[in-house]
């Protein structure tokens, strides 16, 4: 196993995490395995009772983890799923050192011995890397073949010391060859003068190496890129080659940074370090340029309203901003996102300060649709019902998340079966009329990871809803959730009535996933959280149906959606291996075979640059008869799962006039306009060729 360390200095918030996020991207990229691990030094357990003003927001985990943002970041971009583990606190250790250490000490098992710091905590500190980066991660078997590991806060901090310390041991440890750290700077330019100023850096790895760590890398953040002298400045007081000082200058958007890197070669010295430049490959990041270079060009605005109670820090709803995003791009909007803060639409706020009044409802009524996120607790949430209230009698979009959800049963038991008192226990917890309630498994007296939380299945109810067909007419979905609270079951036979529609349920059938307004063009509630699972490459189908629908667009969308039956130019399959790229008009490869949540499948367009109507391949794996000369035309797709993902690059074939059949069970293909009828399996979220874009 290979260790890269990401550590920072001079001041916070420089980027320590998405830095590491795109070196694991620019390593996977070079063809290798990569987990990554975050280390928060605070004494909390873990982030789940954090305000999103200290830290941002929390991310939820498929083992129902409450983690740092920063991991959300790794899973986005690596696409892989981390644990719980994979965050590391000073909570976590004290934990494990009571319940071994101490324990130990207690029985009497250190003979008389000091329990210390160094070196029980630090070995814990130490043990506890070992065992997580191990864990696979990617959905393969084994292990992985590099760990980044992002040391939070700044060098120099009281609460890091024990994990430097554990570091620079673990450094030793491993052995040359086997760890490579990474440091991230502050070059200031100040305006006085504009010359870029390196005493910051200079001083910040000063201090990292007298606590025994010494950089191969510096990553030097600054607004633009370094002066060729100021490198030379760097490299000869900070003893790191020159080649190996990198800029981090700022770019129009976070997808250009793992192209940074590799431009300025950070991937051969990382490797270099780590004695893997024989094993890798040259990076391939042609999806990722074209997404960066996408996003930098869109210029046709849709605005979606964010009412929400942590408005004052972008990073309290950061998955959403980047499910947002990734559905945004994929329509080819340039994504605009009107803060409102809930309160402010309340009419107390109109008393008090009728400017914002004015201001919050001005930005609600110009939105193309409403975004009501999670949350806690009572403050704004009056303005979320009045939001809610707003986008189903105007007929705009909606998406409720979480409480977002809740306040819009709240809304249409007041506003439609006219119980005005109706309201979540949350809020009032003697209300004649609960429209949500308290989940019996819930604790009221401890909230860190008392609630219900990580990975839970929902099976629709209704097939030819909205929901179901974003999903591809799947019978059931597997989403994260994070609440306490729940719709309450004995009310939703009467809001059923009322024409209110609970188009998703759990296994028992007793809790509420998903509502939606049949007669609405969008309005839709989910329990749980899309945006956690939401990828660049992979967008929610839920957030792609609310930009969708906000541009004017979702009918076409959900014609693409699983619906469709005659295939007059594109590809049809009744496999739910196979992503959909359909409706002709494609001038780049068609057909995605990866296994579900696959990290290798249609990884770029390899050579192919033209498949009118069909498709090529040079793998061993799949045998192609064209133009004509094939009687019974055929592709090879084994039983058994492959770890590359079949159909993973298109090869150098050019053209397949007269199209591709297969013989086996597992796809079936119709092409050239000859189809009549077709099937279409989108499990995972589809992508159509909305717009031209293929992502």
């Amino acid at each position: 196993m290979k260790y890269v360390l990401v550590t920072g200095g001079v001041v916070s918030g420089l980027g320590k995490g998405v830095t590491a996020s795109s070196i694991g991207l620019l390593l996977k990229a070079c063809g290798l395995r990569v987990t990554s691990i975050k280390i928060d030094p605070y004494l909390n357990t873990d982030a789940g009772t954090m305000s999103p003003f200290e830290h941002g927001e929390v991310f939820v985990l498929d083992d129902g983890g409450e983690v740092d943002l920063d991991l959300g970041n790794y899973e986005r971009f690596l696409d892989i799923k981390l644990t719980r583990d994979n965050n590391i606190t000073t909570g976590k250790i004290y934990q494990a050192i009571t319940e071994s250490v101490i324990d130990k000490e207690r029985r009497g098992d250190y003979l008389g011995k000091t329990v210390q710091v160094v070196p029980h905590i630090t070995d814990a500190i130490q043990e506890w890397i070992e065992r997580v980066s191990m864990i696979p991660v990617d959905g393969k078997a084994g292990p992985a073949d590099v760990c980044v590991i992002e040391l939070g806060g700044t060098i120099g901090d009281i609460e890091s010391m024990p994990f430097i310390e554990a570091l620079g041991q673990f450094s030793y440890h491993v052995g040359t060859g086997n760890f490579c750290l990474i440091h991230v700077s502050l070059v200031p330019i100040l305006n006085v003068v504009g010359e870029q100023k390196t005493k910051p850096t200079q001083h910040s790895v000063r201090g990292l190496r007298g606590l025994g760590l010494t950089p191969h890398i510096l990553a030097c953040r600054s607004t633009t890129a370094l002066d060729q002298h100021v490198k030379v400045k760097l490299s000869q007081f900070c003893h790191v080659a020159e080649e190996n000082i990198i800029t981090l200058y700022d770019v129009t958007n976070i997808w250009h940074i793992p192209l940074l890197l590799r431009d300025q070669k950070a991937h051969e010295a990382i490797l270099k370090v780590l004695n893997l430049l024989g094993e890798a490959k040259e990076p391939a990041l042609e999806e990722w340029t074209s997404r960066a270079e996408i996003c930098d060009k869109l210029h046709e605005p849709v605005h979606i309203a964010m009412v929400g109670k942590y408005t004052g820090l972008s990073d309290s709803y950061l998955s959403v901003l980047k499910a947002l995003v990734h559905a945004s791009v994929f329509h080819r909007k340039k994504l605009v996102v009107d803060w409102v803060p809930a309160s402010h639409l309340e009419e107390a706020t109109e008393k008090e300060n009728p400017d914002a009044y004015k201001a919050a409802w001005k930005l609600l009524k110009g939105a193309d649709g409403v975004l009501v996120p999670g949350g806690f607790g009572d403050r704004g949430v009056q303005g979320k019902i009045l939001a809610a209230k707003y986008a189903r009698e105007k007929r705009v979009p909606f998406l409720g998340i979480c409480l977002g959800m809740q306040i819009a049963v709240i809304e249409f038991a007041r506003s439609v079966l006219g119980l005005k008192d109706a309201n979540s226990t949350e809020f009032d917890p003697d209300t004649r009329n609960p429209c949500v309630i308290f989940m019996p498994e819930g604790s009221k007296t401890h909230m860190g990871a008392t609630m219900r939380l990580g990975l839970r299945r929902t099976y629709f109810q209704v097939m030819d809803c909205k929901s179901a067909r974003l999903y591809g007419s799947r019978s059931f979905i597997d989403e994260r959730h994070r609440h306490r609270y729940e719709v309450n079951p004995d009310m939703v036979a009467r809001l059923e009535k009322a024409g209110l529609s609970f188009a998703g349920k759990d296994e028992t059938g007793q809790r509420m996933e998903i509502i939606e307004l049949p007669s609405h063009p969008y309005f839709i509630g989910v329990q749980f959280h899309p945006e956690f699972k939401s990828r660049p490459g992979n967008p929610s189908p839920l957030f792609l149906g609310l930009i969708a629908a906000a541009c004017g667009e979702l009918d076409a969308v959900l014609q693409g959606y699983g619906s469709q039956r005659n295939v007059p130019n594109g590809v049809g399959n009744d496999s739910s291996k196979l992503k959909v790229y359909q409706n002709g008009s494609a001038t780049k490869p068609t057909i995605a075979l990866p296994g579900e949540d696959s990290n290798t499948g249609l990884r770029g367009y390899g050579c192919q640059r033209n498949a009118p109507n069909g498709v090529g391949n040079d793998t061993a794996k799949v045998k192609v008869y064209q133009n004509g000369s094939a009687t019974k035309p055929t592709i090879a797709l084994p039983d058994e799962e492959t770890t590359d993902g079949v159909l993973q690059v298109y090869g150098s074939q050019r053209n397949v006039l007269n199209g591709v059949g297969n013989d086996t069970s597992k796809v079936k293909v119709y092409q050239n306009g000859s189809a009549t009828k077709s099937t279409i399996g989108l499990p995972d979220g589809v992508y159509s060729n909305v717009n031209g874009i293929y992502l």
